[in-house]
């Protein structure tokens, strides 16, 4: 009920549309019913002696009442259908925006594919509640509470034999209907699996033809596909066993009816033409009854993929903007860490231990260290893709958490390890995250990024369209092209965070004479495993699980004799042994 009354809260923009589409399946109804009236009328009328005159009038009741019952039920299914996809388009936007603001954790424990299964087939399902389920049981409702009244006027024994087969047409639906939430709802699980399966395969198709997999992972899919369609057919099995079993129920009910019926009009007890409406009221019922095996099928559908979509909406976001977050002062860049121990979960070792460094505004600070040593998660801390404890990072001497996401992301640059492009042209991809971005703009930080020269040998230059996640390009046109977007934000802090691996030391050493300029406008944080990347940098910080353990410049370091002196020492033999 909780995950209802949460649903419920969006209808309330549409509420006068709700009212009217309520009120024109009532006026439907109405004249619907007014129908079998006029033909038993008609039909006493004329049963001694034909009126052409009295008949005529009666057609064009009945023409008439038709009329009208079609007009309300255009405009039902008009206004409250249109309604359900209202409702549907602010699902999906409250959905989309509820992933947007989680953290890159939440992607870490759920798979795309079972998110964008939640958002397409489940929210599909949950539209049915908005939209069919409310019209067609308004519509049983309301004939039911009109006709059995009507029926009881002319005949009250042959209204009770109907319930004797309607108790069990409740018992058929109650409980084919718990049967269907059940499969359905393992049937939404497992397609979550296929388009997971799917989307792992599509985003790795250059891993599965390297490793020529391509028939292995067909033939998973098939196993997948297969199963899904045997839980299907399950959920088949027990619709089409319910309708015609409600079939029965209702045929027998005739079989009641007119058993009872006519020796009562031939006795005179009714008329004929009673007797016609009371059979014709019975027609109205058949489809409500049978409207009430599909509205619940329906309602088990969308409360199982409610469920389901409700379950993620529950997840808060690990990271937000606190209660009463106010606007800071523009950001300048000075970076602070006091104290910093950081855990990614209570109880696990700390990824980060004793950390006090003070960054100040323009400074250039390069991060070295073996992997795992902690050097990705201390810059991410910075923009809070990661949370940091409370008053363990500051920006400008404030806390972190008392910026707003938006003014403490808008004021960074940051290229992380894993370049991402989208499905879209080079020239928008390098503007993403900027709202007007001159042509001139977008040519200039690709010139910065060493980009400019690949593009020219593009067929459509900056315009040339990128396959998804940047598919059309080679890893270093990727962390290129990353790097000009970060650029052109001219944000205060530039994260680089080993921003560099996929190219060769030329023409990271032409980049990087580049960015030296534009680095001393703001503060920059280095990560990087190459010496020759930081080097030039204004500090150097080694860490060592989770420690920093030197810090000083290229020369200082190498001086000392530690840890950065032995890996640069390894790193020109390592590049000795490539040449030879």
């Amino acid at each position: 009920m909780d995950d209802l009354r949460k649903f419920a809260r969006y209808f309330l923009p549409y509420k006068i549309s709700l009212i009217t589409g309520i009120l024109c399946i009532l006026a439907s109804v109405v004249f619907n019913l007014a129908i079998p009236l006029f033909v038993g009328q008609a039909v006493d009328e004329n049963w001694t002696e034909v009126s052409w005159s009295k008949l005529t009038v009666s057609a064009l009741k009945v023409l008439g009442a038709s009329v009208a019952s079609g007009t309300f039920l255009f405009l039902q299914r008009h206004i409250l259908i249109g309604m359900s996809r209202h409702v549907e388009y602010d699902l999906r936007r409250d959905f989309y925006a509820h992933l947007v603001d989680q953290p890159l954790s939440f992607f870490q424990e759920h798979r795309t594919g079972d998110l964008m299964a939640r958002a397409s087939n489940d929210l599909a399902a949950v539209r049915q509640l908005a939209g069919p389920m409310i019209m067609y049981t308004l519509q049983t409702i309301f004939v039911v509470l009109l006709v059995l009244p009507l029926m009881l006027m002319i005949n009250w024994w042959l209204t009770l034999l109907l319930f004797v087969t309607m108790p069990l047409v409740s018992l058929t639906v109650k409980f084919f209907g718990q049967q269907v939430h059940v499969r359905f709802e393992k049937i939404q699980d497992f397609f979550a699996q296929i388009t997971a399966r799917a989307q792992e395969n599509f985003t790795g198709v250059r891993v599965v033809r390297a490793y020529a997999q391509e028939g292995a992972e067909i033939e998973a899919f098939n196993e997948l596909n297969r199963k899904f369609a045997e839980k299907n057919f399950s959920l088949v099995r027990i619709d089409a066993l319910m309708r015609p079993l409600m079939q029965f129920l209702i045929g027998f009910g005739f079989v009641l009816i007119i058993w009872a019926g006519v020796p009562l009009a031939v006795r005179g007890e009714i008329t004929v033409g009673q007797f016609t409406v009371f059979n014709m009221y019975l027609m109205r019922l058949i489809w409500p009854l049978i409207a009430l095996g599909y509205v619940v099928n329906l309602y088990q559908r969308g409360t199982a993929s409610l469920k389901r979509m409700n379950a993620i909406w529950a997840i808060d976001p690990a990271i937000g903007d606190a209660p009463g977050v106010q606007q800071q002062k523009p950001i300048a860049g000075e970076i602070e860490f006091r104290n910093l121990t950081f855990s990614y979960r209570l109880n696990d070792e700390p990824v980060l231990r004793d950390i006090n460094l003070r960054i100040p505004a323009g400074e250039s600070v390069a991060f070295v260290g073996r992997t795992g040593s902690g050097k990705s998660t201390l810059v991410n801390l910075i923009p809070r893709l990661i949370e940091a404890p409370e008053n363990a990072v500051f920006i400008d001497s404030v806390p972190v958490q008392d910026y707003s996401l938006a003014q403490l992301r808008s004021s960074i640059g940051y290229v992380p390890q894993e370049t991402f492009l989208f499905s879209d042209s080079l020239a928008d991809n390098i503007a993403f995250g900027v709202e007007k971005a001159e042509r001139a703009e977008v040519e200039w930080v690709a010139e910065m990024a060493g980009l400019a020269d690949d593009i020219k040998s593009f067929p459509d230059g900056f315009d040339t369209l990128v396959g998804e996640r940047g598919i059309t390009l080679s890893g270093g046109q990727k962390q290129r092209t990353a790097i000009a977007r970060a650029v052109l934000r001219e944000p205060k802090i530039l994260i680089l965070d080993d921003a560099l691996s996929s190219v060769d030391t030329y023409t990271e050493e032409k980049i990087l004479r580049r960015l030296r300029g534009l680095m001393r406008d703001r503060t920059s944080l280095i990560v990087s495993h190459r010496i020759s990347t930081v080097r030039d940098a204004d500090r150097i910080c080694v860490l060592d699980e989770g420690r920093i353990v030197e810090q000083g410049t290229h020369h200082e370091l190498l001086a000392l004799g530690g840890e950065y002196a032995d890996l640069y020492e390894r790193q020109l033999l390592e590049e000795e042994l490539a040449a030879t």
